[in-house]
């Protein structure tokens, strides 16, 4: 069973899974990124990508469409063998949302240390 681990120094979960919404706030501009996942072939795929609204180094990309108060695009990215998130405690942490609820990346992961790299990659479920 495909599944979606999470990986850091002290910390690992599977998470039987096969989609997920990784979002957060831009430390500067305060605005909401998400971005829209799957598992497919064993790499992660970035399907869809939503900005709500614009600012320094965060313009929304050509095509993207303006729907909800969200700019709504999908990124012509290669499929990825892993997310590697660097957590801070300086900031607002990241967001992991599944089947429409969100909750703190700390919920499930515990709050970050300094600097901490958090890696999300897909796997098999015993």
């Amino acid at each position: 069973m495909t599944a979606i681990c999470l990986a850091a120094a002290a910390f690992s979960a599977v998470l039987p899974l096969q989609q997920f919404t990784l979002a957060w706030n831009h430390s500067i501009e305060k605005i909401r990124w998400e971005e829209d996942y799957i598992v497919a072939a064993g790499r992660l795929r970035l399907t869809e990508a939503r900005i709500k609204g614009s600012g320094a180094g965060m313009e929304p990309p050509e095509g993207a469409i303006l729907r909800n108060g969200a700019w709504h695009y999908s990124p012509r990215l290669p499929d990825l063998p892993r997310i590697s998130l660097r957590r801070s405690g300086f900031v607002a942490d990241y967001e992991w949302c599944t089947h429409g609820e969100c909750q703190s990346l700390s919920a499930i992961a515990g709050p970050p240390d300094k600097n901490q790299v958090l890696d999300i990659f897909p796997c098999t479920s015993p």
